[in-house]
């Protein structure tokens, strides 16, 4: 996963910490709207993803509004509109490159809404 927030840090202009964060809020969110075992299986390829998702699965609010609860989590986080998106496209991006077209595809097909924001 150190990998991956290199890349948010450089591409995106975000700190380390807001990086993880936000890929946390995402993982978790993939996690529990998305197939879980395809979303287990591309969490389990990148180290240090599990931390992330357990600390920031555990504040809840997903249930508010899908993806809408997602961008307010993210907000909260520090991100802006420009940034969340710049994020999720990475974090996509660096998924497929880790686990393959098929079963990323597979998890954003599954979650209405998600396709807009790639």
């Amino acid at each position: 996963m150190d990998e991956l927030l290199d890349r948010l840090v450089a591409n995106v202009g975000v700190d380390r910490a807001v990086a993880e964060k936000a890929v946390g809020i995402i993982l978790a969110f993939l996690l529990k709207e998305g197939p879980s075992d395809k979303v287990q299986e591309l969490i389990s390829m990148m180290p240090g993803a599990d931390a992330a998702v357990q600390s920031a699965g555990g504040e809840g609010g997903f249930g508010m509004g899908g993806i809408m609860g997602v961008g307010t989590k993210l907000m909260a986080a520090g991100l802006d509109m420009d940034q969340m998106q710049a994020v999720t496209r990475e974090l996509i991006g660096y998924s497929r490159e880790k686990a393959g077209e098929d079963t990323v595809g597979e998890i954003v097909g599954s979650i209405p809404g998600l396709g807009q924001f790639i």
